[in-house]
């Protein structure tokens, strides 16, 4: 039966994306109903916590449900951008092959990034895959199949994470996504997924194809035992891992020697046959000392055997056919029908995007450009026109025009006067200017606080993270705030500019109102009141002058111009356009907006002729201008013997000044107010904006501390000093050996004494003064009774003419000689060879206690410490 290895997946934890998403989506699209994304926010957050529970299920269904995550979080890319400056939702992975060893790496990894989010999803879809693939009927066409298939998808995964998981996590990423793990697995799932074909194969195909796939499977586990061999992955996998990636190599070689024994046998080159089986005997035998208790070939182990004897039995009875070297023979061929498949764009075929009317951000932004730039056209041509109209107005009342014509007894309002204090008194006169005046302040105020108030946040952000960045040095991994914070404060500093602009355009609207405060307060009085305060002047009758009704034409023309105008203004502002379509069309077409060809393009269709009716609007006005000069000139003539009328003539025109200053003022006014009051929600979102982001990064920062805490608290500080010996226990104490009695001298040459111990070949001499310990007397210092050897040299040779790898010689580290026993050495050793329980004679029975040791003169006397 086939064993398959299957990746172990990556557990997350649960996440809040509900008020993220909710608060992103009403500070950013503030046209959005919220009912179109409330539902969807609640969807998606169930869709993830489904993938936490569900895909522990090693079943078709669980894999689906990580198909519609993994397509939604591509989906929501480009509209809801997951990132530390944007949408802050810390996500947080565990290592796959996490041992829960404090030596076993970094087990967990923290990064507000959906790209971060989308790749460890697509790693756990690899390791559902290989999963089912593992669980699979093997012994059935269709199992076989299913397997080959999914090994193969998940080898494509794997390979694509390889390149691009350095990019994607900022910090340094756990062990299984380190590059040279995923090129592993990447290597493992494709010949496992070579290894299903052959399986497959061998169900139906001739021998001679079944010979390729084989030998490619092994070079395909042979690459893949090389990559998990490296040093830095030794430690990282499953204890089972490598032996059996090492049996399977070494035993689909045998097989493709086997298969290829029987090509020969069908050629009748009974010699090779016999060659190439006794090489797969070998090859198996290898496999099973790789794989121990993994070893699953037993089944092909004995079938090789049979063939192997029954050929032998034919060559030796019937064909004596000469058996060649192996060597001799020529090389097997290969098949690489496994490939890894590539990752598709969406997996899941009933996919449906839960955000499906908000539309992706770079179109969003080209559209918010968009709106700028045709604000830009807008304001322009008005302002063209508005400042035309300004000159003309600032003409004909410095000509008195039209009241000059209407003034002619000298004793009454002017109706054009007196048309012009109405419209004054219908818009509130005076006093509401005044109001007006009043809440700018007011607004520039709560304006100016709320900004503020955002710098202040950051301000104080970035303080606590330099002063955390500054105590813990290079442990303190998180991005620093001001990479994070730099959009803001350039989002603070334009609007601060903004409002520094507009508090000089209210200074220069306050002098204008005090240029016509008392023109404008009289318009705003009623009429008797008005006609008290102009005064009287004797006025010539002007109905019968041809300079008059020439210049009542053109005042006509006048209004005619002001009234296009007004329609004119009215295009440019209600001017349609639908560039989402056209900016989600080129999105959707090249992958990119080119915004600004398409802006350029649609705002000259739409503007183009309102444009040219703009500079006819004001050729027009510039010769009508030329020609009320002349014609005026003509007028003020005929009407120069009259000088009583001077004062009235001057007063007419302030409050004709006063009339256009007060529409001028109001409009001011108006727009400034408005200003205002839609910078005040933008100033709000912004505050919004941060005061989530500083709240994240508060969070954030209690999990960095907690984790550093507890890494600080689990590193020893150092071995502790060695205890003073009065401080020992009695029974561990090491007393110092007592002084010998002083030598007594006596005439005789002193004898040193007889011990009482028989004498023996080979028995332990006393060992000298000057004598040191030598390791070498105890068996390489290993202790006494321990022989140094290493338990590679009792593993069986290598069969030749194959891989030369052995996992208990190169793939593992050797088994070193055992260290020597604390307290199996004497502690005084002898010379001249080891003790006498490791020599050819045996041990006297020496007793516990109290048995004299041979000694030297002076030499104090201690009990021998065998063991």
């Amino acid at each position: 039966m086939a064993t398959f290895l299957a990746v172990p997946l990556k557990q997350t934890y649960e996440v809040d994306v509900v008020k993220p998403f909710r608060s992103f989506i009403q500070n950013t699209f503030s046209s959005a109903n919220p009912d179109d994304y409330n539902t969807a926010i609640s969807e998606f957050s169930k869709l993830r916590n489904l993938t936490i529970t569900k895909s522990v299920d090693k079943h078709e269904s669980a894999l689906e449900v990580l198909y519609r995550y993994y397509d939604q979080l591509t989906a929501i890319e480009n509209k809801l951008p997951v990132s530390e400056n944007q949408i802050r939702i810390q996500f947080k992975w565990r290592d796959a092959f996490d041992k829960d060893s404090f030596f076993a790496g970094k087990n967990t990894l923290s990064i507000a990034s959906g790209a971060y989010e989308k790749v460890c999803v697509l790693f756990n879809i690899a390791a559902l895959m290989s999963q089912i693939g593992e669980v699979q009927n093997h012994e059935s066409d269709e199992g076989l199949k299913t397997s080959a298939k999914y090994f193969q998808q998940a080898a494509g995964i794997f390979g694509q994470l390889k390149d691009s998981s350095l990019s994607i996590c900022t910090q340094d990423p756990t062990p299984d996504f380190a590059p040279d793990t995923l090129n592993a697995l990447a290597a493992l799932m494709l010949a496992q997924g070579q290894e299903a074909i052959y399986r497959k194969a061998v169900m139906g195909m001739k021998e001679a194809m079944v010979v390729k796939i084989a030998f490619q499977a092994q070079e395909l586990y042979a690459d893949a035992m090389k990559l998990m061999q490296l040093p830095s992955l030794k430690e990282l996998w499953p204890r089972d891992w490598l032996p059996v990636v090492a049996t399977k190599q070494a035993a689909f070689h045998a097989m493709a020697e086997f298969y290829q024994g029987v090509v020969a046998q069908k050629a009748k080159s009974y010699g090779e046959q016999i060659s190439r089986l006794r090489h797969a005997k070998e090859l198996m035998a290898a496999a099973v000392t790789r794989g121990g208790m993994n070893f699953n070939f037993k089944n092909e182990q004995a079938k090789i055997q049979r063939e192997l004897d029954a050929a032998q039995k034919d060559n030796d009875f019937i064909y004596h056919d000469i058996i060649p070297d192996v060597k001799t023979l020529p090389g097997l061929g290969r098949a690489a029908v496994s490939k890894p498949l590539p990752v598709p764009s969406k997996f899941s075929s009933s996919f449906v995007d839960l955000f499906e009317k908000i539309v992706p951000i770079p179109v969003y932004d080209a559209v918010n450009v968009f709106e700028g730039r045709r604000s830009q056209v807008t304001s322009m041509e008005i302002g063209r026109l508005q400042e035309q109209t300004n000159l003309m107005n600032s003409v004909l009342t410095s000509l008195n025009l039209p009241a000059a014509l209407e003034d002619a007894g000298g004793d009454k309002v002017p109706q054009s006067v007196l048309d012009k204090a109405q419209q004054i008194r219908d818009m509130g006169g005076m006093q509401y200017l005044e109001r007006l005046m009043s809440d700018l302040p007011e607004l520039l105020t709560r304006n100016r606080e709320i900004l503020d108030e955002c710098i202040r946040m950051l301000d104080e952000e970035e303080k606590s993270d330099k002063q955390l960045k500054d105590q813990f040095k290079e442990r303190w991994t998180r991005t620093p705030s001001a990479q994070l914070t730099k959009p803001m404060r350039e989002e603070s500093g334009k609007y601060k500019n903004i409002l520094d602009t507009a508090i000089n355009a209210d200074k220069i609207v306050q002098d204008k109102y005090g240029n016509h405060r008392n023109a404008i307060a009289l318009l705003s009085k009623p009429t008797h009141e008005i006609e008290k305060a102009l005064p009287s002047g004797g006025g010539g009758s002007s109905a019968s002058n041809p300079a008059a009704k020439e210049l009542r034409k053109m005042m006509e023309e006048v209004e005619s111009i002001k009234a296009e105008r007004e329609v004119i203004e009215s295009e440019l502002r209600e001017a349609k356009f639908d560039m989402a379509g056209k900016f989600m069309a080129a999105l959707s077409a090249d992958g990119l907006v080119n915004e600004e060809a398409l802006s350029s393009e649609e705002l000259d269709r739409v503007y183009g002729p309102l444009r040219q009716q703009v500079v006819d609007s004001c050729q027009r006005q510039e010769m009508l201008m030329a020609r009320i000069q002349n014609t005026n000139t003509q007028f003020t003539q005929s009407n120069a013997s009259n000088q009583s009328a001077a004062q009235r003539e001057a007063m007419l025109k302030d409050l004709a000044a006063g009339y256009d200053g007060f529409m001028g003022l109001k409009g001011n006014l108006e727009e400034g107010t408005k200003f205002y009051n839609d910078l005040t929600p933008l100033l709000l979102k912004l505050q919004n904006k941060i005061g989530d982001f500083c709240f994240a990064r508060k969070t954030e920062k209690e999990e960095l501390m907690s984790d550093l805490q507890k890494t600080i608290a689990r590193q020893p500080s150092g071995p502790p000093p060695a205890a003073p010996t009065y401080q020992q226990p009695a029974s561990t104490r090491q007393e110092p050996p007592a002084r010998p009695p002083p030598p007594t001298f006596s005439s005789a040459p002193s004898q040193p004494p007889q011990s009482s111990v028989p004498s023996y070949p080979g028995a332990p001499s006393a060992p000298s003064s000057s004598s040191q310990p030598n390791a070498q007397n105890y068996g390489g210092g290993q202790g006494w009774g321990q022989p140094a050897y290493s338990y590679s040299q009792t593993m069986p040779p290598m069969p030749s003419g194959y891989s030369s790898y052995n996992p208990y010689m190169g793939g593992y580290p050797q088994h070193q000689a055992y260290p020597p026993a604390p307290g199996n050495q004497p502690p005084y050793p002898t010379q001249g060879g080891p003790p006498p329980s490791q020599q050819g004679y045996p041990a006297p029975p020496y007793p516990n206690q109290g048995y004299p040791y041979p000694t030297a003169p002076g030499y104090p006397q201690q009990p021998p410490q065998w063991r």
